[in-house]
């Protein structure tokens, strides 16, 4: 019969206890010394060993061969206590036997002597899940307990263990596991099931099991069996069902890009497939609290990541978000998780929620507001802003017709004098990638492609005054880019990144046919200098 990995691979000695060092090593000095406390209270979350060390302890004590405070696990009452046979050993669940009248009976038989081991042990797991009345009746005999009984006391909520009972039992803390620790235990246990794993796999496992390792063996036992071939992150992701994680950092994307249009429809398509919004919207939660982490606690913000995406795509959405802009985002889906109790229609809270990610100007509360500060601040840290100086009066643009003729090709070369023209403000740093950060959305599809994020072949921008051109590389591309819409989407971007009016205007890249720098007057001077190479004719219409 299967075993599940998490029993099959349950510690048995306090030495294979992962993680809790702290408290093993404790007992294992009580135990060597023989100055044994009657009641233990062990506390912790789920999956971080109290269970498992509670049994080791029941063992330690009635062990016939104890070695260095560990049970030998190879003596009668080892044995009997693990298959559960042991009748002087009880593990009771508070949870199901929480009335004052169970704890009545528990206090009636404990009063009798072991009939087959040293001491009688009860383990009462999630205690605090028993009546008040029932605390009540366990307190006397806690306080009191026959020589030959011990208490093991479990729970994953101290706050609701009475004091009374606190004060009369020796409490050990259980903390949560390292995301390594469970990651090295996932890869020794999958060794020995011949499992083939990588460490992004192994990693992601350890971080979803959130400090558990139960949770980490289960979950790998999951994987294990649902996939065929060796685990890697992406099967985990797909074996987990939460490949839809992903979308997550989409969305998130848009709404750094304030694409209002490519959020609703991501969340349309997910709303389509049967998405769950509210697990879309604690994935969403989950990550804007990672990245939060990232950025204000970097050097050891990584062990507390939730893994609901991989390294990379976090690496890609980190430098888009200020603190304040991720404290904002974080706030916001809180407030629409804890509102969906009482809304009649989820998606509509949803739809509202990304609409304000997207656009921050959208809410003037103090926490929009402050993310709206920091990312000023970071600009201005960044050297990507620059103070305007106080406005001039708006230079108007020609108008194409008066612009001057193109030059013949028979045109000589202006002399620099006369050619010379008014120096260009120079841009702020990052000025063309937050210009097109802002724009693409507004911008017609066949003019985006002009516009590429890191760099401008075909555009080349400069700002005279108040005038923002662009100087395209051929009467093709000025053809395309040159429309009114364009011209406004960019002058309203770049007016409100240099904070004050700029007007936007397409110039073609002026000719060089004539002048020392034609490739024509070029090829010629090199047929004249090698005649036996190149031999050109100079004529020219």
């Amino acid at each position: 019969m299967y075993q599940a990995l998490y029993r099959k691979y349950r510690p048995q000695t306090f030495d294979d206890v992962v993680g809790q060092e702290s408290v093993t090593q404790v007992l294992k000095s009580q135990l060597i010394s023989g100055k044994l406390s009657h009641a233990y209270l062990f506390t912790g979350s789920r999956g971080t060993g109290k269970t498992t060390c509670s049994k080791i302890l029941a063992k330690a004590v009635n062990c016939l061969h104890p070695v260095d405070g560990n049970p030998c696990n190879c003596c009668t009452a080892c044995k009997s206590i693990d298959d559960g046979s042991c009748t002087d050993v009880l593990e009771i669940d508070a949870a199901s036997n929480n009335g004052v009248d169970n704890v009545r009976g528990l206090r009636e038989d404990a009063i009798y002597a072991p009939a087959e081991v040293k001491k009688r042990v009860y383990i009462i797991d999630e205690v605090h899940m028993l009546s008040m009345s029932a605390f009540n009746a366990l307190l006397k005999i806690i306080e009191e307990p026959p020589a030959h009984l011990m208490f093991i006391l479990a729970t994953t909520e101290l706050h609701k263990v009475p004091a009374t009972i606190l004060s009369r039992c020796q409490r050990f803390s259980f903390r949560r596991i390292s995301p390594d620790e469970i990651a090295s235990r996932i890869h020794y246990v999958a060794y020995e099931e011949g499992i083939q794993i990588d460490d992004a796999a192994s990693n992601l496992l350890a971080r979803l099991a959130d400090g558990a390792l139960r949770d980490g063996l289960s979950l790998l036992d999951q994987c294990a069996s649902s996939s065929n071939g060796p685990l890697t992150a992406e099967t985990v992701y797909n074996c987990l069902g939460i490949a839809g994680a992903r979308k997550a950092a989409e969305l998130l994307t848009a709404a750094a890009e304030k694409d209002v249009k490519t959020a609703l429809t991501l969340l349309g398509e997910q709303y389509a497939e049967g998405k769950d919004l509210s697990a879309l919207v604690d994935e969403l939660i989950s990550l804007s609290r990672d990245l939060l982490i990232l950025k204000t606690a970097p050097a050891f913000g990584r062990s507390m990541l939730t893994g609901v995406c991989t390294d990379e795509e976090l690496r890609a959405l980190l430098p888009r978000f200020t603190s304040g802009e991720l404290l904002r985002i974080t706030t916001l889906l809180q407030q629409t998780a804890a509102g969906f109790q009482r809304s009649a229609n989820r998606r509509i809270d949803v739809e509202l929620c990304l609409v304000q990610m997207c656009d921050a100007s959208l809410n003037l509360d103090p926490v929009s507001l402050n993310a709206r500060l920091t990312r000023l601040e970071e600009s201005l840290v960044s050297g990507q802003f620059v103070s305007a100086p106080q406005p001039s009066p708006a230079v108007p643009a020609p108008p194409e017709e008066t612009l001057p003729p193109p030059q013949a090709e028979e045109a000589v070369s202006v002399p620099p004098e006369a050619a010379s023209e008014p120096p260009c403000e120079e841009l702020p740093v990052g000025f063309w990638a937050d210009l097109v950060t802002r724009s693409k959305s507004d911008l017609e599809p066949s003019v985006r492609g002009y516009f590429p994020l890191s760099a401008q072949r075909n555009l080349e921008p400069r700002l005279n005054e108040n005038v923002l051109e662009f100087v395209c590389v051929s009467d093709f591309v000025k053809g395309i880019v040159d429309t009114e819409k364009t011209r406004q989407v960019l002058s309203q971007k770049a007016s409100a990144i240099l904070m004050r009016p700029i007007q936007v205007r397409f110039v073609q890249k002026k000719s060089v046919i004539g002048g020392a720098d034609d490739p024509m007057n070029q090829l010629l001077q090199l047929g004249r200098k090698r005649p036996d190479v190149i031999h050109i004719r100079e004529s020219r219409k």
